[in-house]
């Protein structure tokens, strides 16, 4: 019992950097139906963000993970208005390949200025270094942290999307971006502040990685990202609560096929999981099947 629950609360605190990445998907694609695969890389940058504030300026945790939300918003808005902007109305494989091109010159740029070289945080200290046992299960106060973090992130994300005015737009352009626009809605804005909203949370994701596992580099993205878009998908991609859902999921799943001894098919497992449920539910957990107008 105390393996089952130590192997629970790693994979929440997996689970909830999953779950703050896939939000920027599943937002996204809510809006503008486009899978923004640069996001990974946005994640990226905010870990490296993070590293900077706390390794080179001194900075302490929270200085530093809102100096890096604040950067990656800013460059979600960036990418959306220099890459993603001209193609509005492009076709959808167009806006994917620039998703992807972008994705490249965000980790070959990193590489350029911040070399291959892997990067460590610097040690934890004082309450960040502390750990809790409880009977033999022991739990970080990192694993606490993040784990709150992701919570309260989520909830605000929550109370933005359905109690302020910017939520109820984003929430029209992504039933009817023709109509929202018909009433009065600014439609750029509403995408750009998407994109930022996303953009924050991959940040946090970030920092809250390179904390936890202690290190990053400029392809770290990459894998976590595709992770992320399968936990998007298993949730219900454009449904805020199915990628909550999905990321926590996803990475109890991994941590527990880890925890069996099979740690070199972790990634197989999750990505079997995809296939799985694109064939039997392909709209996700949370997912309606709706008709595609033609």
């Amino acid at each position: 019992m105390e393996q089952l629950l130590q192997q629970i609360v790693n994979g929440i605190s997996l689970g909830s950097i999953y779950a703050l990445i896939a939000l920027g998907y599943t937002m996204v694609y809510g809006i503008i139906k486009l899978i923004n695969f640069a996001h990974c890389d946005v994640y990226m940058i905010g870990a490296y963000v993070g590293y900077v504030c706390m390794a080179k300026l001194g900075l302490g945790f929270f200085p530093s993970l809102l100096a890096s939300m604040l950067v990656c918003t800013l460059l979600g808005v960036v990418i959306e208005k220099i890459a993603y902007k001209p193609l509005r109305n492009a076709t959808r494989i167009t806006a994917l390949i620039t998703a992807i091109g972008v994705s490249l010159f965000l980790e070959y740029t990193t590489m350029f200025f911040a070399s291959a070289d892997v990067r460590t945080y610097p040690p934890m200290t004082g309450f960040m270094a502390k750990t809790f046992k409880m009977g033999d299960v022991v739990i970080s106060a990192q694993q606490i942290l993040i784990a709150l973090i992701t919570v309260i992130l989520m909830v605000l994300l929550q109370l933005i999307v359905k109690k302020t005015r910017i939520g109820k737009a984003m929430r029209a352009v992504s039933l009817d971006k023709d109509a929202a626009e018909l009433m009065g809605i600014d439609v750029d804005s509403t995408i750009s502040f998407t994109f930022a909203l996303g953009s924050a949370l991959a940040g946090a994701a970030g920092i809250l990685v390179g904390v936890y596992y202690n290190s990053i580099n400029p392809l770290m993205g990459v894998l976590p990202g595709l992770k992320a878009f399968v936990a998007a998908v298993f949730g219900g991609i454009g449904i805020i609560p199915g990628a909550m859902l999905g990321g926590y999921v996803i990475g109890i799943i991994e941590v527990f096929v880890a925890g069996l001894g099979y740690s070199m098919y972790r990634d197989a497992v999750v990505f079997a999981i995809l296939i799985l449920i694109l064939i039997v539910r392909p709209a996700g957990l949370l997912g309606k099947n709706t008709g595609e107008k033609v």
